[in-house]
């Protein structure tokens, strides 16, 4: 009999559950197989009738047993290398951390700071602007990756359940920049809403934080796959809701931005400790309009994704990423520009 305790680290760092439920299985199996093997029918006809049904009930036994094993030692194996990999993460972010407060320190010696996107800019950045600009560019990295990936499995014209799970896990990709962005808003929500974060032609196309679901739909829509007419329908829906609630939180954010003004600009400057409080009470109120942003986001893909066929949504995903990585090449063009072209220009 398996002997638990042996699941348990040494150094007590972590406890493999996968390994301790096959255990467990094994376990009962054995006693089961021990409860089969010490019960003597009194007659010889039922001694055949359960021998035949205690057969055919180890048989099941062992083949579901058997698929449980394989499963389990399957999640342990990726159990054991998301590990590994969350571990060689955490490890290359610490390094790259290290990095970029040395990048700042020395760019603070020298009476500049440095922008999220390798621009000088005046004005100071926060611990937690740095970090979530650290794992915004860990993103990028598993984003490139992941757009082989899908890009190869279109081309090889593999089925569209396959591509489907591919397109999931692209899904949940995406899922991961908007919770990354949750937590950075929290830690400095101006950050965010400028777009910092980002290269200068995306924030040309900025809306509150991050892309405008409607115009998405509208970019990406002509270059999918001829669409059944009810999924034009789905769509079409789609980009008037989406657009609908875009409208609702800009006619809001105006407002929070009349009110900002009044709490600043309208209280005499003897009251002034009192009404600039109001006004900083006031700022946390951005927080909330990216995230609702992003959760308008973020549902305007999942719907989307759900409409289309796996093949479709596999293309909307290349569509996006080619798009916004034309903007990223874009602005790395405009910035090493020759000098003597922008001189001709202002002239």
């Amino acid at each position: 009999m398996a002997n638990l305790s042996s699941f348990i680290n040494p150094e007590g760092s972590s406890f493999d559950f996968e390994e301790l439920e096959e255990a467990i299985v094994l376990q009962r199996v054995e006693l089961q197989n021990d409860e089969l093997q010490s019960s003597q029918p009194s007659s010889n006809q039922n001694q055949s009738q359960r021998k035949g049904a205690n057969s055919t009930s180890q048989r099941q036994l062992d083949a579901k047993t058997l698929r449980r094993l394989a499963q389990n030692r399957v999640a342990a194996k990726k159990s054991r290398l998301r590990k590994k990999a969350y571990i060689q993460q955490l490890e290359s972010s610490r390094i790259k951390l290290s990095q970029l407060e040395q990048d700042l320190h020395r760019a603070r010696s020298e009476g500049l700071f440095l922008g999220a996107c390798g621009g000088v800019m005046g004005g100071n950045i926060s611990s937690g602007a740095a970090i979530f600009d650290m794992e915004y560019a860990r993103w990028l990295d598993n984003d490139l990756r992941m757009m082989s990936e899908l890009r190869a499995a279109v081309e090889g014209h593999l089925p569209d359940g396959d591509l489907r799970a591919i397109v999931d896990g692209y899904m949940s990709h995406y899922d991961e920049i908007f919770e990354l962005k949750s937590v950075g808003a929290k830690s400095d929500v101006f950050h965010l809403m400028t777009g910092m974060w980002m290269s200068p032609a995306e924030r040309c196309f900025l809306w509150i934080g991050g892309f405008r679901p409607s115009k998405l739909i509208e970019m990406v829509i002509p270059q999918l796959e001829t669409l059944t007419e009810q999924q034009a329908v789905g769509i079409c829906n789609l980009q008037r809701c989406s657009q609908e609630t875009e409208d609702a939180l800009y006619q809001g954010l105006d407002q929070f931005h009349h009110s900002l003004i009044m709490a600043v600009a309208g209280t005499a400057m003897m009251e002034g400790v009192n009404h600039m409080a109001v006004a900083a009470g006031k700022l946390s109120n951005l927080e909330g309009f990216i995230r609702q942003a992003d959760m308008l986001r973020q549902q305007t893909l999942h719907q989307l994704c759900r409409i289309l066929t796996g093949r479709q949504a596999a293309r909307c995903f290349m569509v996006i990423g080619e798009y916004y990585g034309r903007l990223r090449a874009l602005s790395s063009l405009w910035v090493s520009r020759p000098r003597e072209y922008e001189q001709e220009m202002v002239e």
